[in-house]
């Protein structure tokens, strides 16, 4: 079975690359990218549920045939000062960019502004209330869109000409959120299905799951991270700054008084310093191109090319033919996944192998086997002393070991477990998110 980033593109016809985070496009102002996502996540606490659960007589239509779909949005926080916000494209408005307002029904499109960073002219706040309290939203068709909680002070957004929405950003210092504590969930609802997942790729900040109910009463859940799964990564990355003098800690961003708010991405921290982990897969890129100069390596594209067969050339470069060649990557491509030898292109063939290289490197599987994504599975991802240990301990972290903690963590071997943690429903009835981690727990 391909990738579900492969599967699920063929009916968003989403992004060859598959970057969730949008990355510092703009120091001074991040402006939301124009196209839609791909991924997912979920939560729902059995104990003390977010939503009672819906009869499957009282279910009579799914969301794709009324073109609205609930959103319950769950404070499982300590604060009574939570707000949720919804964003995305309008498919039905011909991709207009959308708000939610504050009652949590209304849309806003907002007009095109004649300056940069002109002021949203609605409140689009939804607060959510006492810890324990549920607000449900109704939504259209959305493609590109993003759920966005914050907790203690409300999230600070702005239209640039175009329109075009300027997010909350963790790469520019003077932006109005830096010391907020916020997060996001990303989903694409239209007339096919809902697909939806929180995402690790930029940062990690606030815990939040995702459970997706359809027609049928069946129900999709992802737990995230409890209540002190951030504190649990800091002090993973700590741990491993320790033991191998690399730049882990350096990830774990502390607000203005000191306490811990968010942690970047390897890829997030090298965008802000580039010379941070520039040798650090040196000896281990090394290894891989020396092994691969004596024997194939066969990455299994998951698509129409089968398998592909490559090795390392007299050139030190790893050739696949009409697949292309791909050069010996630098620290920076391999946690990006879309730089150097893995910025895709006009190359179809070249397009299913770098997913899979990308994340061969990323879990350090490529001196364990030479066909990738099939030839190892799970429990050997990150074993090597080399790997992405912030994918690892992200991953540990999570009650179902589950979430996008790379670009391309959603590459699967053949019947293997999934491990960026999506739901999609083409039946959708109820989408809940929960925010906070109080409560969370493990389906």
């Amino acid at each position: 079975m391909a990738p579900l980033i492969d599967r699920i593109h063929k009916v968003f016809r989403g992004r060859t690359n598959h970057k969730q985070g949008d990355g510092p496009q703009n120091l001074q102002q991040d402006t939301i990218r124009q196209q839609p996502l791909s991924q997912h996540d979920g939560a729902n606490d059995r104990a003390q549920p977010a939503t009672a659960p819906q009869s499957k007589a009282t279910v009579s239509k799914a969301a794709t045939q009324t073109g609205t779909l609930q959103v319950a949005l769950q404070n499982q926080t300590n604060s009574s000062t939570v707000y949720a916000y919804i964003t995305g494209q309008a498919i039905q408005n011909n991709n207009a960019l959308f708000l939610l307002q504050a009652d949590a029904r209304t849309p806003y499109y907002p007009p095109n502004p004649s300056q940069t960073g002109t002021k949203i002219g609605v409140n689009i706040s939804i607060p959510l209330g006492a810890p324990g309290n549920t607000v449900t939203a109704t939504i259209p068709e959305i493609a590109g869109g993003r759920i966005w909680f914050s907790v203690g002070a409300p999230l600070v957004f702005a239209v640039n000409p175009g329109p075009g929405l300027v997010e909350p950003s963790v790469f520019n210092p003077s932006d109005p959120n830096i010391n907020t504590n916020f997060g996001f969930a990303e989903f694409t609802f239209n007339s096919s299905q809902v697909f939806a997942n929180i995402s690790y790729v930029d940062f990690v900040a606030l815990p939040i799951s995702l459970t997706l109910q359809d027609t049928s009463g069946h129900v999709q859940h992802v737990s995230g991270l409890p209540s002190n799964g951030l504190q649990t990564i800091a002090n993973g990355l700590t741990a491993q700054t320790q033991k191998d003098g690399r730049r882990w800690s350096s990830l774990i961003v502390n607000n203005s008084s000191g306490q811990l708010l968010r942690i970047l991405s390897p890829n997030s921290g090298i965008l802000l310093n580039p010379s941070w982990f520039q040798p650090y897969w040196t000896d281990y890129i090394n290894a891989v191109y020396s092994q691969y100069s004596s024997q194939p390596l066969t990455i299994d594209t998951q698509a129409s090319f089968g398998n592909v067969t490559g090795t390392v050339n007299a050139s030190n470069v790893l050739n696949y033919g009409a697949g292309g060649s791909f050069a010996k990557p630098s620290a920076a491509d391999i946690f990006s996944c879309s730089t150097g030898p893995f910025a895709t292109g006009s190359n179809g063939e070249t397009n299913t192998i770098i997913p899979r290289l990308s994340a061969a490197f990323n879990r350090s599987t490529l001196l364990l086997s030479n066909n990738t994504p099939n030839g190892t599975t799970a429990s050997q991802y990150y074993t090597n002393a080399t790997t992405n240990h912030y994918a690892r301990i992200v991953h540990a972290a999570n009650l179902d070991g589950l979430g996008y903690a790379f670009p391309y963590d959603d590459v699967t071997p053949d019947g293997g477990a999934p491990q960026e943690g999506a739901v999609f429903s083409g039946a959708p009835v109820l989408m809940t998110l929960a925010v906070g981690g109080n409560n969370a727990y493990a389906a």
